[in-house]
């Protein structure tokens, strides 16, 4: 006799968990994961785990859920980290790479080197911008910096020439903005899908710009044949898939 169906489903989650986390080294997969041994057996884990970190994903019962809680920070502390999952997932990746590098120090890692469909030279090339790593909390920042990932400088952009149209100069500007605002999503929420009512507020030299960003990305990407080949390298360096 079950005299507690709800606990024994519970824990039968938790073995679950257990099992993905000794096979990965994290709590982080993405959404569409699924996991299991045999077909009867297969569980949405990642599905699972994106209810669990909802509010009062873990029952309304507040002692019921901080024992939950706690059940699920033995497994992995970083469970419920503050920052996407997906940043998570290719943290973890990256770090269990150097375990077994000199001083614990990522290697050179190039875009297009994939491991299980994520792009972990992008992904690195990503975080190295200085938009995107002050766009990062302290202890993000300080976890990548243990591997040697460090931020790049800002570059210096060249003087503008003088037989540049005012409105060119208006639209490049604009269009940089546009960048600044899609790095600051991407590293805040791990993903290029922006729906279009979105707006995003960025800081550029002191000053504060709200962008319709939404719009401003789907227009991008339906006018990509009119971009400059820079304009479009730094789209795709951001992620923004084409096809």
């Amino acid at each position: 006799m079950v005299w507690e169906p709800g606990e024994e489903a519970w824990e039968a989650k938790l073995a679950m968990l257990r099992s993905y986390r000794h096979a990965h080294g994290h709590l982080a997969p993405r959404q569409d994961t699924v996991w299991g041994e045999g077909e009867g057996e297969q569980v949405a884990i990642g599905q699972l785990l994106a209810n669990l970190r909802r509010t009062d994903g873990l029952g309304k019962i507040p002692k019921r859920a901080t024992a939950r809680a706690a059940q699920l920070a033995e497994i992995d502390p970083d469970w419920n980290c503050p920052w996407p999952l997906d940043w998570q997932r290719h943290y973890k990746v990256l770090a269990h790479l150097a375990q077994d590098e000199p001083h614990g120090l990522l290697p050179d890692i190039q875009p297009g080197v994939l491991f299980e469909g994520d792009d972990l030279g992008r992904w690195l090339a990503r975080q190295r911008e200085a938009s995107t790593w002050a766009q990062l909390s302290t202890e993000q920042q300080e976890r990548l910096s243990g591997l040697g990932i460090k931020p790049s400088e800002r570059p210096t952009a060249a003087p503008a020439s003088k037989g540049a149209a005012k409105g060119q100069s208006k639209a490049s500007a604009a269009f940089q903005r546009g960048v600044a605002a899609l790095a600051q999503y991407i590293a805040r929420e791990g993903t290029t899908a922006v729906k279009r009512p979105h707006r995003e507020t960025i800081v550029l030299d002191g000053q504060e710009h709200e962008l319709a960003l939404g719009i401003w990305y789907a227009n991008q990407k339906q006018r990509r044949n009119k971009l400059t080949a820079p304009q479009r390298t730094a789209l795709t360096e951001l992620g923004v898939e084409w096809t």
